[in-house]
């Protein structure tokens, strides 16, 4: 790729930060028939995952887009429609791999597996005229959340996870591998309990019978702990979209995010490792929905 779309990508979540803004909560506020929270859904309505998911809701943010669905200008016009002229596009990742044939020192052939990453453009349809209806659609009105919400109550009780309740503060401690938190009182809303517990579930999942993640934390506020809260907080942002939640954004969060710039300024690529740790730990919670429901079919 002619433009290194590690770098390019970083700038725009470092710009955002700086300016005390934390990109992947914004978007929460549109609304559309395919959901009121959403993650980014490609044309035929299956999500984006992973880096994708920031950097469209990057765009969407700063374009002012409503809709959550995206489509190429090819997808567009096969489905009888077109993108308007002067519209910029807004671009997404495609990560693989090739499988290359070499040959050692010896003379033996060896297999080696060469990753890559390609980047494409899309637009939102709110840029795209003659689509059919429903890529257009407003939502019918909503009633008001109750105080507990069923579908995230009955999400996290299939995760197995020892949770705790009382005290003042969220955490995952890890020798007891247990999630504490504060009482569901506690908390302003009822959204901001669930997206607290999904970022601790999120820490829950690097436990070495899980998922086993490791970033070499050795201490509080390091470069380890800093990933590893980074990470936490992107795989509760994708959870929160998943389970339709609109977490209150905290303003107290400079030295919060201090922390998070100071890992992205040092490595271009970070912010797309933590996507992807991110996107594989939200997978793994999900996985545990369809483990519980089997088991209770057996």
């Amino acid at each position: 790729m002619r433009t290194d779309i590690y770098e390019k990508v970083t700038t725009q979540i470092v710009a955002d930060l700086e300016k005390g803004v934390r990109p992947w909560l914004k978007p929460w506020s549109a609304e559309h028939t395919a959901g009121r929270i959403t993650r980014p859904l490609r044309h035929n309505g299956h999500p984006y995952s992973g880096i994708n998911v920031l950097m469209l809701w990057g765009s969407a943010v700063s374009a002012g887009f409503a809709a959550p669905i995206w489509m190429t200008y090819r997808q567009a016009v096969e489905l009888g429609a077109h993108v308007r002229k002067g519209e910029k596009g807004s671009p997404v990742v495609y990560a693989s791999s090739i499988t290359r044939t070499e040959a050692d020192e010896n003379g033996d052939e060896t297999e080696r597996e060469i990753p890559f990453m390609k980047g494409y453009t899309v637009f939102n349809v709110e840029q795209i005229d003659g689509l059919p209806t429903h890529y257009y659609g407003k939502p019918e009105p909503r009633f008001d959340a109750p105080a507990r919400i069923e579908h995230a109550e009955g999400f996290f009780a299939a995760l197995g996870a020892e949770f705790r309740h009382g005290g003042d503060k969220a955490y995952y401690a890890a020798g007891s591998d247990h999630v504490q938190m504060p009482p569901f009182e506690a908390f302003a809303d009822a959204e901001s309990y669930y997206a607290t517990l999904a970022h601790e579930c999120t820490h829950w999942t690097k436990h070495a019978k899980r998922l086993d993640r490791d970033f070499g934390r050795k201490r509080w506020g390091d470069e380890g702990y800093a990933r590893e809260e980074l990470v936490a907080e992107l795989g509760a942002a994708f959870l929160c979209a998943d389970l339709e939640l609109t977490p209150e954004v905290r303003e107290d969060h400079s030295a919060y995010i201090a922390s998070r710039l100071k890992v992205l300024k040092g490595d271009k690529r970070a912010i797309f490792s933590a996507a992807a740790h991110a996107q594989r730990a939200a997978d793994f919670l999900h996985g545990l929905q369809a483990a519980q429901t089997e088991e209770r079919a057996a």
